[in-house]
């Protein structure tokens, strides 16, 4: 069932951006880290569901902030959005992170030896006031603030002293929004892994202060004891962009990696027949699942429109089928929107050889947007948002 508070459509994401925008200014800055109850209205968005599948991206989201604000004034909010942009960006150079993160969550699964914990901490039967509303928030909604989900992490880190891997899987099986990059590496952030020795402690006094008061808990801890970091992260080069022939006739592969290739691809690609994939193996749980269900209805009806072709829903990575469709259309290659690292990304990797020998390539297309931002995620978040001004006027985002 989709959290009602996220309708999955493209249309309800723009609408949420316009209802926003206004606000994005120093209504967001000043409230941005109140958490005031999931049947409250606060100062954050709320669009993060949008923009991890790209029914809205990036681009339109800021467009929109900047429309309404100068940079200065907008500028926490344009750097919240940034983040997103970043952790992307510093996963997709460090792949090795996200393999690692899967040993230790499937480690810590077969072997930490208090299972119990473990179930009563995800129910939210531990005792602790406020973490066990999160938990149980979570579960029935599919979505925290963001500074509850800092709380929660660090409560299930330092006070519980649980395996951190594990609280980021409980996240991503949960989450609406649930997306390798931002999740795994917010979690390692706060442990301390992230930024080496830099690690986050939450406290009764800022719970309180942020809460307005709903929870104060007690017991804490107030000292940060680092987990053991498996990861040894090597910067690797970004995969270089590729690039497509506009004039061969290709099939558009859509997944839920970006759910809005109308904003990839132009009118004068020749896009003669569309599959869009909703393989529920590409997703962690049943929040993410029943919103992309929902968003695919959606994309199926867009992409008809926009290209003018005939679309059909994949259920799988069947390449047999995907390879069959393709000829079936006179299509020459298959294109999709780059997807970065996580199930999409592995599975694309595995089918493309295949492809290639049948004679019907796949083409990954990266965005400009991410073209523009990942390359400079090769150290902390500081010294990339030095380049978030240039670079948004250079596309012609700001003044």
């Amino acid at each position: 069932m989709i959290p009602e508070s996220f309708p999955a459509t493209r249309a309800a994401a723009l609408a949420r951006l316009t209802h926003f925008a206004p606000r994005a200014g120093q209504a967001y800055a000043s409230g941005r880290n109140t958490d005031p109850g999931p049947d409250q209205v606060g100062a954050v968005s709320k669009l993060s569901p949008y923009l991890r599948y790209r029914l809205i991206t990036e681009q339109d989201v800021i467009g929109a902030t900047l429309g309404r604000h100068s940079l200065p004034a907008a500028e926490k909010y344009v750097q919240e959005v940034l983040w997103r942009t970043y952790w992307k960006g510093w996963l997709e150079m460090r792949p090795s992170v996200w393999t690692q993160f899967q040993q230790e969550r499937d480690h810590q699964r077969d072997s930490f030896p208090n299972a119990r914990a473990i179930r009563g901490a995800e129910a939210g039967e531990t005792g602790i006031e406020g973490f066990d509303d999160w938990a149980r928030e979570l579960v029935e909604t599919g979505y925290l603030h963001n500074h509850a989900r800092m709380w929660f992490a660090s409560i299930w880190i330092f006070t519980l002293r649980l395996p951190w891997a594990l609280g980021a899987d409980f996240f991503l099986r949960h989450l609406v929004d649930a997306d390798a990059a931002s999740n795994t590496l917010s979690w390692r952030w706060v442990a301390g892994l992230q930024t080496a020795g830099k690690t986050y402690l939450a406290t009764s006094e800022n719970i309180a202060r942020f809460t307005n008061g709903r929870f104060a808990p007690k017991g804490l801890a107030t000292t940060a004891t680092m987990p053991t970091d498996m990861a040894s992260p090597e910067l690797r080069p970004l995969p270089q962009a590729k690039f497509f022939d506009a004039n061969k006739p290709a099939y558009l592969l859509m997944t839920p990696e970006d759910l809005h290739p109308e904003s990839v691809f132009g009118a004068s690609t020749k896009i003669i027949s569309t599959g869009v994939l909703r393989d529920p193996e590409t997703l962690w749980g049943n929040n993410a699942r029943a919103f992309v269900e929902a968003a695919t209805e959606d994309a199926v009806e867009r992409v008809g429109q926009a290209f003018k072709c005939p679309t059909t829903v994949l259920c799988n990575f069947d390449t047999a089928a995907l390879i069959a469709q393709a000829r079936a259309a006179g299509a020459e290659q298959i294109i999709t929107p780059y997807a970065p690292i996580g199930p999409v990304a592995d599975a694309l990797t595995r089918i493309a050889p295949i492809l290639a020998a049948e004679g019907v390539p796949l083409v990954q297309i990266r965005r400009a947007w991410d073209g523009n931002f990942w390359p400079l995620a090769t150290k902390g978040f500081f010294p990339f948002k030095e380049h978030i001004p240039k670079i948004l006027k250079d596309m012609g985002l700001s003044r």
